[in-house]
């Protein structure tokens, strides 16, 4: 049942992208409604839920294993691009970032996780937890924004501006929306930060060693992108390179030291 329940939302991912194509490419007579999309996209999320509480919460605390971390940031994604979408238009985003959903989903399936990594409950490192995946979350739709700018700005620049590209949203306003998506993560990454420090014994121990200090560079390479931004108009191909750079930083602390560590080396 389990694996019923995961392939039928990855299913549900790919309907929904599906049907967001459909609204944006297709002829209008072909067109589905932003209604139908939503109905799609929240029912999907509902599901996924379904399949994640169980395996991610137990009574002793969270099981945050590669595999389990893997499926609660891509359900994270989604949530804050569908949550995002009722105000701005999020369907390029969308397109990019739904199908990998599902292939977080299918990796699930495929490789699913027989021994546990509890974070216990009442100890406060839950909230470092969940600030670290929440921040991962919108810096990666940060990291994937960038990618479609600089997609859409080499286009422009060969004066390509032909199919889906077309129905990309203003380049000034999907910077606009890149620095947006920067300062939530960045605040995020801060206090992911401060409750590590403050709820865990010893944040530089030697298995926590490379997480915390890439975790550090990240958090300043994000910095100085905000203050490039806020006093020299940073934009464009520095902004893009700033942040793939910030956010590589941070794939590397989190899922670069779990994959060390669980898949690797094999210890709890």
């Amino acid at each position: 049942m389990p694996i019923l329940l995961n392939l039928l939302t990855v299913g549900g991912y790919l309907l929904t992208s599906t049907l967001i194509y459909l609204h944006v490419i297709t002829t209008p007579r072909l067109r589905v409604t932003p209604l139908q999309i939503k109905t799609a996209w929240g029912a999907t999320l509902a599901l996924h839920a379904v399949v994640l509480w169980p395996v991610l919460v137990t009574p002793a605390g969270l099981d945050v294993t590669i595999v389990n971390s893997l499926s609660l940031i891509a359900w994270l994604v989604s949530l804050l691009l569908f949550l995002a979408s009722f105000k701005d238009n999020m369907e390029a985003l969308a397109l990019s970032i739904l199908p990998l959903a599902a292939i977080a989903l299918l990796i699930d399936a495929a490789f699913p996780s027989f021994d546990t990594r509890l974070v216990e409950s009442g100890h406060g490192v839950e909230w470092h937890v969940l600030t670290s995946l929440l921040a991962f979350s919108l810096l990666f739709i940060a990291a994937v924004q960038a990618l479609l700018i600089a997609w859409l700005d080499h286009r422009l620049r060969h004066r390509q501006l032909t199919g889906w590209t077309q129905h990309l949203p203003p380049l000034q306003h999907m910077e606009r929306f890149l620095f947006h998506l920067i300062a939530v993560g960045f605040a995020l990454l801060s206090a992911s930060l401060l409750t590590g420090w403050l709820f865990l014994e010893d944040m530089f121990a030697q298995h926590l060693l490379h997480k915390t200090v890439l975790s550090i560079l990240a958090w300043f390479v994000f910095g100085i992108l905000l203050l490039g931004r806020w006093l020299a108009g940073w934009r464009g191909r520095t902004s893009i390179r700033w942040t793939l750079a910030g956010f590589t930083l941070l794939l590397l602390a989190y899922f670069g030291s779990k994959l060390v560590i669980e898949v690797i080396l094999d210890r709890k």
